[in-house]
């Protein structure tokens, strides 16, 4: 027999899931006015809290939105498969795919926001046939929790395969727990965390490593 739900559980799952739209559209705002969402590009996804034995469900920007404007239909739930967990005319975006694989293997995930800028569009394909790129004596690696003397972290590049769950499988073969991010090739960044707070952190700190190498190379010409 299916047990139900409690009139006070389920006001607590209203909560968190409204909580986790408020949290994503901060995060949208903010990026949206720092450029990083053009031409509708990129997208964000925050776990739900839910009690213990209840289904996942992931909190994930709807596809094809201006992220620069806000309306009542920017996100929807889906569950660890990338389906929409509930009846709805929104779908999912269409890179929902890459974020599920990043939660269903990165166990402490809580938040993963993906960007498209020039700079990361820049190291990706500057670094593209190593199939990853190494940075070393920067301050801000201690943002991204490398804190010894002399710490390199090297981010993975994937090609940027058009069959969505190739790109997801991808993403999914390279992910390191200690690197919380992934570049992929001439397509954008996806950075996560425990947090939004450590997602957020965690994905300044690599468009700050992002800019800098640029320029540097620049100024070496």
């Amino acid at each position: 027999m299916t047990q139900l739900k409690s009139v006070e559980t389920i006001r607590v799952e209203l909560e968190q899931i409204e909580q986790a739209f408020r949290d994503l559209r901060e995060i949208k705002d903010l990026f949206a006015k720092r450029g990083w969402f053009p031409a509708t590009s990129g997208n964000l996804s925050v776990r739900v809290k839910v009690e213990e034995g209840q289904p996942a469900l992931i909190a994930v920007t709807a596809s094809g939105k201006d992220k620069s404007i806000h309306t009542p239909e920017d996100f929807l739930l889906v569950d660890l498969e990338g389906k929409p967990a509930f009846p709805t005319r929104q779908r999912p975006s269409a890179e929902t795919l890459i974020h599920t694989a990043i939660y269903q293997k990165i166990n402490d995930c809580r938040a993963i926001f993906h960007v498209h800028t020039v700079a990361n569009n820049l190291i990706s394909e500057l670094y593209g046939d190593q199939g990853e790129v190494s940075f070393t004596g920067h301050e801000i690696i201690k943002a991204l929790n490398f804190w010894e003397e002399g710490a390199v972290i090297q981010l993975p590049i994937v090609p940027n395969y058009a069959h969505i769950p190739a790109l997801a499988e991808a993403v999914g073969e390279v992910l390191d727990p200690r690197v919380p991010g992934v570049l992929i090739r001439n397509h954008g960044i996806y950075a996560w965390g425990d947090s939004i707070f450590a997602a957020k952190r965690h994905l300044e700190a690599f468009e700050f490593l992002f800019e800098y190498q640029v320029k540097l190379q620049l100024l070496k010409k």
